[in-house]
């Protein structure tokens, strides 16, 4: 069956009338009536959004919140009972809090295999490890783990935790990258995280997110790395 065409026009409106509700001045007939005609445009858009496919999501940007952004959606995927798995590049040296929150989907039943295969394969930030050929070795070893899941049809989600910085910083090829993305199955998603994503990268990915950092406490205020907010 052939998909319904989207009316950007519709789109259009629904910004619009978006705008209109909120300027001042409306009576409460006026504002029913917006409302009422935001419904009609809502629907309408809702009807024309038939297709279904898997996503490739970047979450990228100088900002805090990419991480925890993409975990958001590995446990909206766990608590619909999908598998998913999580391959952390760079920071792979630290014991995150995520994880320990996370444990208790990575246990497997002689009946069932785990819902979340947690994979940290990183040694820390460069400037820690300050060894690049062994950083190098590390993402390359994160890829080819990477990979299995991508090409796995029994993992709904699959998140690549900080692989935007490994491939910035050369350590990944963005054709190698890529390609791999190719070779996922056509309902799976996969999220790749991290500043700095290649422009090749946003060009194939379907939703792309920029975290812009505006202030942080850390810059203007000296403020420490604090528990249950940076880590």
């Amino acid at each position: 069956m052939e998909p319904t065409p989207i009316t950007p026009a519709a789109d259009r409106e629904a910004i619009q009338l978006d705008a209109e509700a909120t300027a001042s001045g409306l009576t409460t007939e006026q504002y029913r009536r917006k409302m009422q005609r935001r419904k009609e445009v809502q629907e309408q858009r809702l009807a024309e959004r038939t297709q279904e496919k898997g996503l490739i999501i970047v979450h990228t940007g100088n900002g805090k919140g990419k991480t925890t952004a993409a975990l958001g959606m590995v446990l909206r995927s766990l608590g619909h009972g999908h598998r998913v798995a999580i391959v952390q590049f760079i920071k792979g040296a630290w014991e995150p809090a995520e994880k320990a929150v996370l444990v208790q989907w990575t246990v497997a039943t002689p009946d069932k295999p785990a819902q979340l295969e947690f994979h940290a394969m990183g040694e820390g930030f460069t400037w820690e490890t300050q060894d690049r050929e062994r950083d190098q070795q590390k993402a390359q070893e994160a890829w080819q783990q990477a990979l299995l899941f991508i090409r796995n049809p029994e993992f709904k989600l699959v998140l690549l935790d900080e692989v935007n910085v490994a491939l910035k910083l050369g350590y990944l090829d963005v054709a190698d990258v890529l390609a791999g993305l190719v070779e996922k199955p056509h309902n799976s998603h996969v999220i790749l995280t991290g500043r700095g994503a290649p422009p090749a990268l946003i060009e194939q990915a379907d939703l792309v997110t920029e975290m812009t950092l505006v202030k942080h406490p850390f810059r203007e205020q000296g403020i420490k790395a604090q528990a249950g907010i940076e880590y």
